[in-house]
Formats: structure tokens, sequence, C-alpha cells
């Protein structure tokens, strides 16, 4: 299967899915705003995105892939058929009882993630309750994990990047549903578990399809789910280390008014390149990764980490290029409406920068992790994602609090911490990947990124100047800052282009054979 083919199928569709995500956010932000109904809910949702990102965004299906495609290529299909039905059954039961578990204990979960409102008589409950509301995600999340791994061990790519977009489609139709933001909040967290069980339903049939029979039955812990789960547990913790620190941050949030809804905002401009880019490159290098683990074909497997690690980053340092240059713009023409200010903006601004710097590092993770699960050790990574998130953590509590202290807002330096755990994870596991002789990156990859380096400074710089003019360009763009960003994102992607081919990040032989393959 090719790489590019493979990753160009699950960014379309999640690309697709983010727009529409991007137009739900729009919707959510100007009908809450950014307070303590707004907190309230990002702190819901706070719950089914972990779970998304965890779960259908690769984590549980790196872990469950390699295990699923051995047992279909050494026992055959039935075998892997029952190695499904054997972990779906576990895993719906362990979901469900954590479901349970979590509607009982939410308000002491709650005095952990959004502490600062704990004394607030209105905001405190509704926390509670909109996140009481959205828990059963879990549940459905963990089951479209298991039914996507099971199509993209078959080369099905596309219902499993599809999906996704459900969740969006609910949401946006549940936006204009009340009459305050209260009631607004409210209608949101039914939709996101509406989404959820919709997004269970299509992978189903998508899985049938596949004359895959599964059937919903009593768990049985058998030796093959003893080996799933033991490869499992651990990189689905591997994996989610960003997913936990981003909560972590938002604990912290919960003690600055305003501060969750800040993130949730710079949030949503930096996860779409790690989910175009890093999640899908991700999932298409893992089975072939695999496959050369179990053929000892070391020379398949460095060329397939090269191809994945030059496209997300020819791909990912760019939008990290435009981030960093043009923070406020993007920020202010994109959300700016409604109960949402400039001076929001002005301050979701000061954490996007800083979550930019740490966007290549975000992707390398999910590049390099697979590194790890192809050969079936998901502990290493394990143990890099707990560092990661003991570093963030320290550094994001000592950050927050020491700039609140000083008087100014304590949120960026969450950011800050949030990059530089990242960043951290990155070196862990390629130092690791070496010095196992697991991964040698290539000469031509080295000079490829020296390339794709040179080719997004130019970018940077140029939509830095332009950012300074757009007020101008704005003037000229049907006199909307909304339609002017646009018009300047266009303009940057289609210099890039100019500069990679320039620099020699793209090549024309590699776009003529993309287009062959």
């Amino acid at each position: 299967m090719s790489v590019l083919r493979n990753t160009l199928t699950q960014s379309s569709w999640t690309f697709g899915s983010r727009i529409l995500g991007f137009a739900r956010d729009l919707v959510i932000l100007a009908k809450l705003g950014a307070g303590p109904v707004a907190d309230a809910f990002f702190t819901a949702l706070m719950f089914p995105n972990l779970f998304r990102r965890v779960f259908a965004e690769g984590a549980f299906a790196q872990a469950f892939v390699p295990a699923y495609a051995r047992t279909m290529e050494a026992e055959g299909e039935e075998a892997a058929r029952k190695l499904a039905e054997e972990t779906l059954r576990g895993l719906l039961a362990v979901t469900v009882g954590l479901v349970i578990i979590a509607q009982i204990a939410m308000p002491w979960i709650m005095l952990l993630l959004h502490g600062g409102y704990r004394n607030d008589p209105v905001h405190f409950p509704l926390a509670i309750l909109l996140t009481q509301i959205t828990m059963p995600y879990l549940a459905f999340m963990a089951l479209a994990a298991l039914l996507s791994g099971v199509l993209n061990s078959a080369g099905r790519f596309g219902m499993s990047a599809g999906a996704p977009t459900l969740l969006n489609i609910c949401m946006l139709g549940a936006a204009f549903i009340g009459s305050d933001n209260y009631d607004v909040s409210k209608s949101l967290a039914v939709a996101v578990t509406v989404a959820g069980a919709l997004q269970v339903a299509l992978l189903w049939y998508g899985v049938s399809r596949q004359k895959v029979r599964l059937r919903i039955g009593f768990p049985k812990i058998t030796p093959r789910v003893k080996r799933v789960a033991a490869l499992a547990i651990p990189g689905t913790i591997a994996a989610s280390g960003m997913q936990i620190n981003i909560v972590v941050s938002q604990a912290l949030a919960s003690f600055e008014a305003g501060a969750k809804s800040w993130l949730y905002s710079a949030d949503r401009l930096y996860q779409l390149p790690l989910g175009l880019v890093g999640v899908a490159v991700g999932l298409a290098i893992l089975p072939r990764l695999a496959r050369a683990a179990r053929a000892s074909d070391e020379a398949d497997s460095r060329g397939t980490m090269d191809n994945g690690i030059g496209l997300a980053m020819a791909l990912t340092v760019p939008a990290a290029a435009a981030l960093m240059a043009a923070p406020f713009l993007f920020v202010d023409s994109f959300f700016t409406r409604g109960d949402f200010t400039s001076d929001d903006a002005a301050l979701t601004a000061q954490a996007l920068f800083h979550f930019g710097w740490g966007v290549p590092a975000f992707v390398l993770i999910k590049v390099l992790a697979p590194g790890f699960f192809a050969r079936e050790d998901t502990r290493t990574p394990m143990n890099f994602s707990l560092i990661s998130v003991v570093v963030n953590t320290v550094l994001g509590a000592g950050l927050f609090f020491f700039l609140k202290s000083q008087g100014v807002y304590g949120f960026p330096g969450l950011a800050i911490a949030t990059s530089t755990a990242a960043w951290i994870n990155v070196i862990l596991l390629f130092a690791t990947l070496k010095r196992r002789d697991w991964y040698n990156p290539g000469p031509e990859l080295l000079k490829r990124l020296v390339s794709v380096m040179l080719a997004s400074s130019a970018l940077g710089a140029l939509l830095w100047y332009l950012a300074g003019i757009s007020g101008q360009i704005s003037e000229y763009a049907l006199d909307s800052k909304f339609v002017g960003a646009i018009v300047i994102a266009l303009v940057g992607a289609a210099a890039y282009l100019v500069f990679a081919f320039i620099f020699g990040a793209i090549r024309l032989s590699d776009m003529k054979g993309a287009l062959r393959r």
C-alpha cells in the first residue's frame, strides 16, 4: 500500500471533518463566548475530545492493528474475527464500567478538572451535569476504535476517517437549539452522545461489508484478549500523553476565568495539522512497518519511516511557521464574533504562538511511535509518554502560578509546558529507535528536512508581513476580516509550494510518482 495514498485518504476525510468542526466551533464560540458557561461546556467536551483522540485517532488502533494483522496472516480470517470479537466484548465491558463509575464520581472528578469553579453554585454543577451527559461517548469511541482497526487492517481507511464528521454535524445542529447559552450547552452535550452512537453504527456497517461478523456477548478473558490487552493498554497510554497533557493544562486553567475557552480556541487551530498529517501518516505507515518488522526487512522499514517523517514535516513545519507568524490574524479573523471578542482573540493568540512551535513535535510523536508499535513494543513509548506528562505537569504548574504572581495571565505558561513536553518525548523516541538500530534516517531525509526548514522560514517571513497589512487586504476582500484571512492563507499556501520547489523540499519527480501510484 502506498503511504502517500493512504495518508491522502485519511487526510481528505479528516480535512472534511475538520472543516465541519471549524464551522461548529465558530458557532459554539459565538453562542457561548469565553466565560463560565463556555468553560463548563469545554470541560465536558474535554472527555469526548480526549477519548476521540486516544481511541479513534489511532492510539488504540496502533496497538490493535499489528496483533489483528499477525493473527490474520498466521491463523486465518476466522481466528482474526474471533480475536476482534473477544476484544470487542472485553473492551465494551471495561468502558461501560468506567462510564458508570465516572457518572457516580463526577462531583469529585470535577474537583480535579474544574477546581477553580468549585465555589461557584451555578457553573460548577453545570460542568458536572454536562460531563455526565457526554461520558457515554467514552464507550462508543472505544468500540469505534476497534472497528476502525479492523477496517484499517483490511486497507480500508475511508469510513474510519469519515466517521468523526457525524460528531461535527450533530453538534453543529444542536448549537441552534436553546434560548440562552445554558440551554445551548445542554443541547450540545446531548449531541455528543448521540453522535457517538451514530459513529459506531456506521463503522459496524462497514465491518459487516468486509464480511467480518462480530457479536456482542459476555466477555471472556482468553489468551488472545490478554495479549491484545498487554499491547493495547501501554500503547494507548503511550499515544495519549499529549492528550493527558491537555487535560492537565485544562485543570490548571480552571483557576483563571476564561482560560479554558482561550486554550480551547487555540487547540482548534493547532490540532488541524496534527489531525490532517500526524494521525494520518501514523495510521498509514503502521501496517507497512508491521509487515517489514515481521519480514526483518530493515531497508523497507527505514524507507517507510523516512517517507513518513519527510511527508509529515513537509506539511507540518510550514503550518507551525504560519501559526507563529500570524497567530492573532487567524484567531481574530476566524473566531471573533458574537460573545467572543477581539480581546479574547488576543489572549488566545498568546497560547497559539507557543503551541505553534510544538506542532512539529506533536506530529513526530504520531510518526515515530509506530516504529515501536510495529515491533509490538508498546511499553517504551508508554514510559516516555508518562515522562512527558510529568514534565508538562511540573513545568505547567510552575509557569502558570509564576506568571500569575507577576500580575499577568498564567495560561500561556501551560502552552509552553505542553510544547516542551512534546519535544522531550520526540527526543526520547528518536534516540531509542536509533540506539536499538530500529531506525537510522537516510541522508536524503536529512537534506529534505533542511529544505523544509528553509522554505518554512521564508513562508513565516511572508505571513508576518501580510499580517501587518491585513487591514488593507481585508478592505479589498469584501471588507471582511474572515475573507481577508482566507486570502492570506491561500497566498501563503501557494507561496510555500514555490519556496518548497526552490529549496528542494518538494521535487517534481515525487509528485509525478505519487500521481502514478
